[in-house]
């Protein structure tokens, strides 16, 4: 993509509405626009890492064994009656009447009608187990919507849901999204510590949230430091197999946030060399709750001897715009956002330094093509600018890599490279440089 073609409305200053850090740089850098308290558009570089973030969650929600679904965003309120949850979900619940005077709802979750689509499709124990999920947009009236996408009303999530016979079942699924999540975090560069936290309005007595250690986290957390370095990439995992011990070396180190914090057992469980005391942002939230939801929505099946068997469920969240914003907390520098290349919007910022010389044009625009045929993700700034403003955007936006292009590099035939992270600099010969980023 040509930066002269593309629609990067990036900003100088700061908006005063911008209280941290990712709301700031996702507003300077021109990944979205607020429309109203708590909602925002999507511009396009914005929605390009919402795709990558997207698309490893659906990865590793299908490695899994689970199965993607699409459900609407409007729900009847009739449901969310039947389950006992439409009075008591609070103002957060946004409840509209259509023109025919029924009573709908813009859907916060969906644990309802999930629920009473498996009951009419499944009547047997030898169609389970079964776990279906979907990535939709969600509204919840938050009474102090702020940070940007970190706490917004509508927001992007991926939520799931697990059907199984019996509580071994059901632990087995939870355990699989456990260890699911901890994969997809990890994918996208992210330490994400799995807590104990409460069940809230989804009901239930089991939960986890998954924490981000972040300054501006929204929780005070504290955890052994041992979770801190643990790495879950690093061991193959068998979805299929017993994934216990895997969820037990996670959740027998102490980990809480401060609603669920016990000072004097984390001083006790804890050494003082290992303590961590934090703020973290919640970024996935899983909960089993057996047969909440299956008993009075009727969801059941004919057991091995005929008898009627109300499912044992549980249900998985992951806040998908949410983690943009974790991600940006969590991956920056003074200068701007430095994205992970599994989420980066382009992997290469080409910067032509000298638009106005025909063999720097000329060199740039055939290593753009050649980028692009090896398939490498190429933001091309050819704007007519001065070199300093192309290298403060290309910072500010955060692509992994520059390649810098100038009269002096063409002369020499060489290119300079630039690690966003690192920022250390080399020159190389552009076919060295394919042959790095081509692979």
């Amino acid at each position: 993509m040509r930066l002269s073609q593309y629609f990067l409305p990036t900003l100088k200053e700061t908006p005063a509405e911008a209280q941290i850090v990712s709301h700031r740089l996702m507003l300077r850098a021109g990944l979205v626009r607020q429309m109203s308290a708590g909602i925002y558009a999507w511009l396009p570089l914005g929605y390009r890492v919402l795709k990558k973030i997207e698309q490893i969650v659906r990865e590793e929600q299908d490695a899994s064994g689970a199965q993607e679904v699409l459900m609407p965003t409007i729900q009847s309120a009739d449901l969310w009656r039947q389950s006992g949850r439409y009075d008591a979900y609070g103002p957060e619940m946004l409840r509209i009447v259509d023109r025919h005077e029924r009573e709908m709802l813009y859907g916060p979750t969906n644990e309802e009608m999930i629920t009473t689509i498996f009951r009419d499709a499944v009547k047997s124990y030898r169609d389970l187990p079964r776990n279906l999920y979907h990535i939709q947009w969600k509204f919840r009236d938050e009474v102090r919507p702020r940070f940007g996408v970190m706490r917004g009303r509508e927001f992007l999530m991926k939520d799931n849901y697990s059907f199984d016979l019996d509580k071994a079942g059901a632990i087995h699924s939870y355990n699989k999204m456990f260890v699911a999540y901890l994969r997809t975090f990890a994918r996208m560069g992210l330490k994400a510590i799995p807590m104990r936290a409460d069940t809230g309005p989804i009901g239930g007595d089991l939960s986890h949230e998954f924490i981000i250690l972040a300054d501006t986290g929204e929780s005070a957390v504290f955890c052994d430091k041992s979770l801190v370095d643990k790495d879950i990439l690093g061991r193959a995992i068998d979805f299929d197999g017993d994934l216990q011990p895997t969820v037990n070396e996670w959740t027998s180190l102490y980990a809480a946030t401060d609603e669920m914090h016990d000072q004097a057992r984390f001083e006790k469980e804890v050494p003082a060399d290992r303590r961590v005391a934090a703020r973290g942002i919640e970024v996935g939230h899983i909960f089993y709750f057996g047969t909440r939801y299956s008993k009075p929505l009727n969801a059941v099946v004919a057991g091995p001897t005929g008898e009627s068997i109300a499912v044992e469920m549980g249900s998985y969240g992951v806040g998908v715009s949410r983690l943009m914003g974790a991600i940006i907390e969590a991956s920056h520098d003074a200068q701007g956002i430095v994205w992970p290349d599994s989420v980066a919007p382009f992997k290469v910022g080409l910067i032509n330094l000298k638009p106005d010389d025909g063999a720097v044009t000329g060199a740039c625009q055939t290593l753009y093509a050649k980028l692009s045929a090896a398939g490498v993700e190429t933001l091309y700034d050819d704007r007519d600018q001065r070199g300093g403003a192309k290298f403060a955007d290309m910072d500010l936006i955060g692509l992994p890599w520059q390649v810098i292009i100038g009269p002096k590099g063409v002369a020499a035939g060489k290119v300079e490279v630039k690690n966003r992270r690192t920022g250390q600099r080399e020159e190389m010969a552009p076919e060295a440089l394919l042959a790095r980023f081509g692979a």
